[in-house]
């Protein structure tokens, strides 16, 4: 019985000990952060890091005003899964290259678009329906991040 306690234990400990060395090594406290440069953490995305830097949003927002939701739950929630996806992604190769926004990351954008510019969009949106709804980056395909 002590030596299945202390075969669980050691197992227990190699887990633990190889995911935190995980994370101090990929920089994963980062991620709790709202510093653009997190997002830069991996080279994946330096494109959309540096072309950040060079846009007009660069004064008024950061990664996380645009790609999380504004909830402290929502945002964490969307860190988490985004953080699993991209340490598989990147980890495995198997992601889209160039990078691409998904489905998911896409509405969340979208959202804090017409959130923080309300007063100009209202007057366009007001009407919209499910089926006639447009996107912000179908007219403003670089506004974030410039080409």
């Amino acid at each position: 019985m002590i030596r299945s306690y202390l075969i669980l234990s050691v197992c227990i400990g190699v887990i633990v000990g190889l995911g935190s060395a995980t994370f101090y090594y990929a920089k994963g406290y980062s991620y709790m952060l709202d510093d653009p440069a997190a997002c830069n953490n991996c080279h994946v995305m330096n494109d959309q890091y540096y072309s950040w830097q060079k846009s007009s949003h660069r004064s008024v927002a950061t990664c996380n005003d645009c790609h999380t939701p504004n909830t402290t739950i929502g945002k964490y929630t969307v860190k988490a899964i985004n953080g699993w996806n991209h340490s598989y992604a990147f980890t495995s190769d198997d992601y889209h290259k160039p990078i691409r926004i998904n489905k998911m990351n896409m509405e969340v954008a979208e959202e804090n678009c017409r959130r923080c510019h309300d007063m100009l969009t209202h007057n366009i949106t007001f009407h919209e329906t499910d089926d006639t709804k447009i996107q912000c980056t179908s007219c403003h395909l670089s506004v974030g991040h410039t080409k």
